[in-house]
């Protein structure tokens, strides 16, 4: 929890933390007992829709209630906060990015929406996509990640080929 109340580590922070949950200098948090925290706006938004039935639901990890199987969130968390972690055998590190922008983006997808178009990699394997949006045209609108510390990307003409191999 302390780690997504931090402004610092994350873009839009999803928890308002009372007390001491730690500073960008690396001083550790407060005991938990210390600690107050709530949701923020942005978190709210995310679960407001969740007893709609949007989604498909699961038993838990006892059986004795049933979960949704993803958020159905307005908020695009992924893609604004970013990400990190590990699993076995592989890693992602996703940068944080500006929702004004993200949202611009997802809308252009709607709107150029199309045909089923067969899209041949590097590799020879073909995708389908029925959106006739390039990474260009998302470039227009998303420059590039926007870190929550305000951090500058030296190497900027190399953003485009991040985003198109994803790595």
């Amino acid at each position: 929890m302390v780690r997504i109340a931090q402004p610092w580590s994350l873009r839009y922070p999803l928890v308002d933390g009372q007390g001491n949950f730690g500073s960008i200098d690396g001083d550790s948090a407060a005991a938990m007992r210390y600690t107050e925290a709530r949701l923020t706006k942005i978190a709210e938004e995310m679960l407001a829709d969740i007893e709609q039935d949007t989604v498909d639901r699961r038993p838990n990890f006892d059986g004795s209630l049933q979960e949704p199987v993803m958020v159905p969130t307005k908020f695009p968390n992924h893609l604004c906060n970013g990400t990190m972690g590990i699993a076995v055998g592989m890693a992602t590190n996703m940068p944080p990015h500006n929702l004004v922008e993200v949202l611009d983006a997802c809308l252009l997808l709607l709107e150029k929406e199309g045909k089923p178009v067969e899209i041949t990699q590097e590799d020879g394997s073909v995708i389908t996509t029925k959106y006739e949006v390039t990474i260009d045209d998302i470039m227009e609108i998303i420059k590039g990640p926007d870190f929550p510390t305000g951090g500058y990307i030296y190497d900027s003409n190399n953003i485009r080929e991040v985003y198109r191999k994803g790595k």
